[in-house]
């Protein structure tokens, strides 16, 4: 069955779906577009059938896929020279988080030649964004950012490792074509990792201080499909379970407009000085920052246990079903297993305390917290 959802953006959802796209290009009168993925996505059968299918339609498409998983500056510059250098008139974002932000983030450098960090929304820099840019559509091929129906690109600064927010509501995509197919050959870790990641998004804006209680109900709503889906999607894939991670997946980035709090803060100087996965990094953290979290916000996390189907309705049981959750889809429970020492841990906690994430972290974190948390989990 295909859906069409207007929020927040127009999206069509279903199995096939994106069999749609040669069509909706020819009626936008668009013929040349750029796609964005990653070297991964840029290889897999999938992506040739969707670029033959384009040809056969008369539509000329140039893929870029020379970006790191971690993007960086330098990706979105050639990026751009890219979409000058073959005159395209569109930009297709193809893939998981980072073809998601390099896509966006070339979107807005077309238009905008000042330096791309001018646009930094943490520096209020989403002012200076202020002319049109070109057609952007986005086919999400992971269950986890949920970037196809966001409005901000993170990228970092190629020397110093520290990531940027280039915000706009001009970076929305004007159509989604969400297809589980396209999920459905993911590897286990790279579903459970993305899974992971989805669910952070989701609990971590059911708890941030942000009055928003339109998020929240999304976020709890994605909590339960995941709840429901994940392990399955890991461990004995099907299109019903599939097409539930990617709902929740996109949830989440609808709901965490609301805010992320700590978990995020953790995670991001791990992808930043480590190259870990982003996914990964929030998996390993979630029990622990959760739980940093849960004194006096007891009621937050009763509904979030009432959501899980918990017996008991707690905090802790909270974090101690997301360490059961980690054991089950194979990931592992210590930092140290994903590469992290003791000699990383002071630069760690001063990439955290510096991270954009945590100020809507429903307590304040002090960098000595932090450090206290990666001790924790190492």
């Amino acid at each position: 069955m295909i859906s069409t959802f207007n929020f927040p953006t127009k999206i069509r959802f279903g199995a096939g779906v994106v069999d749609e796209l040669a069509d909706y290009l020819k009626d936008n009168g668009l013929s040349k577009p750029l796609i964005v993925t990653d070297p991964v996505v840029a290889n897999l059968p999938f992506l040739k059938r969707i670029v033959e299918n384009l040809r056969l339609k008369g539509i000329s498409s140039e893929v870029f896929s020379d970006i790191h998983k971690n993007p960086v500056k330098s990706d979105v510059y050639k990026g751009d020279e890219a979409y000058y250098a073959s005159e395209r008139d569109s930009i297709i974002g193809i893939g998981g988080g980072a073809a998601m932000d390099v896509a966006r983030a070339i979107l807005l450098r077309i238009n905008h030649r000042e330096d791309l960090f001018k646009y930094d929304d943490l520096i209020g820099g989403d002012i200076y964004v202020t002319n049109d840019v070109p057609h952007f559509i986005t086919i999400p091929t992971t269950s986890g950012t949920g970037s196809e129906v966001g409005r901000s690109a993170i990228i970092a600064d190629d020397e110093t490792h520290q990531k940027k927010i280039l915000f706009s509501p001009k970076l929305l995509a004007k159509i989604v074509f969400a297809d589980p197919l396209l999920t459905m050959d993911l590897p286990p870790f790279v579903t459970a990792a993305t899974g992971m990641d989805a669910l952070t998004h989701n609990m971590e804006a059911f708890v941030a201080k942000m009055y928003h209680p339109i998020c929240e109900g999304i976020a709890l709503e994605g909590i339960s499909l995941i709840h429901n889906s994940l392990e399955k999607a890991v461990l004995n894939p099907d299109v019903d379970s599939r097409s539930k991670m990617l709902l929740g997946s996109m949830m989440g980035a609808i709901a965490f407009q609301k805010g992320l709090g700590v978990v995020h803060s953790l995670a991001h100087p791990l992808s930043s000085l480590l190259d870990t996965h982003h996914g990964l990094a929030n998996a390993v953290n979630i029990p622990y920052g959760m739980k940093f979290n849960i004194a006096g916000f007891e009621d937050k996390f009763r509904r979030i246990a009432r959501t899980l189907d918990l017996k008991d309705e707690t905090g802790e049981a909270v974090v101690q079903y997301l360490f059961d959750l980690n054991s089950r889809i194979n990931i592992p429970h210590r930092l140290r297993d994903i590469g992290v020492k003791d000699e990383h841990i002071e630069t760690l906690a001063d990439l955290a305390i510096a991270d954009f994430a945590h100020p809507n972290n429903p307590k304040p974190v002090s960098r000595e917290d932090f450090k206290a948390l990666y001790l924790e989990a190492l």
